[in-house]
């Protein structure tokens, strides 16, 4: 029986709920069918195909990765914003990790594409991580490279159990922000 009132928002949601319980590995249209109570071809009807529906699960994702950072600096800077920022960011991963994943997967598709908004969203917010440390704006984009790649690695191999030492991984995270945050002060051309 098809479920009245079924909208590309809907299917979008339910997508992104699944790909964080079952993994963004595992989510298939017919996954999202069953979650909804309808059969699957009646979801085309809404997302043309399971790459448009990732396409839309990345967008909804980098907007909350975006709003959670955000969140998390407001009135803050440096340091402050920093760490506030990378915890947000570590929170979401471990939270969503399906969702982050069809995040990363996704590609945007043209000049008009949501996922570019949204994605410029998630730099910005990142770029405001790193405001209050006066950084040259020739070495800025090696910043957020080195933020990305920092904050993407430590949260998707926590996210996918990938820290086995003994060891406390908060400590760790700490200890890497901690470090990163002295290098961050090195580069403060304002001195």
């Amino acid at each position: 029986m098809p479920r009245a009132g079924l909208t590309p928002a809907m299917v979008t949601e339910a997508g992104a709920a699944l790909a964080d319980e079952v993994g963004f590995a595992q989510l298939g249209m017919g996954l999202v069918a069953e979650r909804l109570g309808v059969k699957t071809p009646s979801l085309y009807k809404h997302v043309s195909s399971q790459a448009e529906l990732v396409h839309r699960i990345a967008v909804q994702a980098a907007n909350e990765l975006a709003d959670n950072i955000r969140d998390a600096t407001q009135g803050r800077a440096g340091s402050e914003a920093f760490t506030a920022g990378a915890q947000a960011m570590r929170r979401y991963v471990k939270e969503h990790p399906g969702r982050y994943a069809a995040g990363n997967a996704a590609r945007p598709t043209g000049p008009d594409d949501p996922l570019i908004a949204a994605l410029d969203r998630v730099l910005a917010s990142w770029a405001a991580m790193l405001h209050g440390y006066h950084i040259d704006p020739g070495q800025e984009i090696h910043a957020l490279r080195m933020l990305r790649t920092m904050l993407h690695g430590f949260a998707t191999l926590e996210a996918a159990g990938g820290f086995q030492i003994d060891a406390d991984v908060d400590t760790s995270f700490s200890w890497m922000i901690s470090f990163v945050d002295q290098g961050l002060r090195s580069l403060d051309d304002s001195r």
